[in-house]
């Protein structure tokens, strides 16, 4: 049975106040940055959130919504699929990508924000291609390189100077667009000095592709900083989601 669940009229309330605080903050920085705020998206990352959730923010004007786990995510969108709210909803893949989950994430997501190494890419174009071998349209899945801005165990992303080799080898695949690249500020750094890195590799990226403008940089706490140095999609959740669910 399909999840059908509602907020409850505080949980509303608190969310629009929130969404509309973020929404006014963006415009801010960009105006403060000398950009228009237009071309800017934010992307709400509700991982971990209840569908009704989703269901709300897709009503208060959200377009684009963002998860880390694939399961969840592909749980999500079957849930949605065949509403109002589906055709209205972008999904964004954000989170770190195991290849075995790459036919999953294709099945649902119009993006794919850590694309970090050549098997990630090959499997992304397979899944794209199997689709369409059983008669499914397959259309291209946006892909953001991951950049690696630190050296601790455990962090996805591939190295600055491997990141051209891979975004040759995802222009080359079928299927694939290629966007630009994304990063994760480390905690140990000022982020207006990360985001700057990622605004120069990014620079390095477009002699190779000139199309691939974007910067998917900025979450709930550094997205001013990210927005300075030129962010093109930000990735905001509890700023807007308020505080995340307990998990069992």
């Amino acid at each position: 049975m399909s999840d059908t669940s509602e907020l409850s009229g505080e949980a509303r309330e608190g969310l629009a106040e929130r969404l509309a605080l973020v929404r006014t903050s963006v415009a801010g920085a960009a105006r403060s940055a000398g950009r228009d705020p237009a071309e800017i998206t934010t992307i709400v990352v509700t991982k971990f959130q209840p569908l009704a959730l989703v269901r709300a923010l897709v009503g208060m004007g959200v377009h684009d919504v963002g998860e880390n786990r694939a399961q969840e995510a592909a749980a999500k969108a079957s849930e949605l699929s065949g509403t109002p709210q589906a055709d209205a909803l972008r999904w964004h893949f954000i989170g770190q990508l195991q290849t075995n989950k790459a036919k999953q994430v294709r099945a649902f997501a119009s993006a794919v924000h850590s694309v970090d190494r050549p098997a990630l890419v090959a499997a992304l174009a397979r899944a794209g291609e199997a689709a369409e071998g059983v008669g499914e349209t397959a259309p291209d899945l946006d892909c953001f390189i991951e950049l690696a801005l630190t050296d601790e165990p455990g962090r996805g992303g591939v190295a600055p100077g491997g990141m051209l080799d891979l975004a040759e080898q995802v222009l080359a695949a079928p299927g694939l667009r290629l966007r630009g690249v994304m990063a994760v500020a480390p905690l140990n750094e000022d982020a207006r000095r990360a985001f700057a890195r990622v605004r120069e590799a990014s620079e390095r990226l477009r002699s190779l592709a000139e199309d691939a403008t974007a910067i998917s940089a900025g979450m709930s706490g550094d997205y001013v900083d990210a927005i300075a140095e030129g962010a093109t999609h930000l990735r905001i959740g509890t700023a807007i989601t308020g505080k995340r669910p307990e998990r069992a």
